[in-house]
């Protein structure tokens, strides 16, 4: 008493047909599984992500060891009257 049966499920597939056309719902199927291709790209790239960030860290981290900040200053000899 509360489920949908294949048979209820058939129906409203053939009503669905007759209504929109077998062409728009083929472009609707591709158009729902490039939707879902395209965020699980978006998916497994963000999952990426973080890992490129903290090898670029480590390739940051690697060169601003290398790298030597020094000051210049210039020394000046006061004389002082005696």
């Amino acid at each position: 008493m509360g489920g949908i049966s294949i048979w209820q499920l058939l129906i409203v597939l053939a009503i669905v047909l007759l209504i929109f056309g077998t062409k728009k719902f083929k472009s609707m199927g591709s158009d729902l599984g490039s939707a879902v291709k395209g965020f699980k790209n978006a998916v497994d790239e963000g999952e990426k992500e973080p890992e490129k960030k903290v090898e670029e860290q480590r390739l940051d981290n690697k060169m601003d060891s290398s790298v030597i900040d020094v000051e210049v200053t210039k020394n000046q000899d006061v004389k002082k009257d005696s």
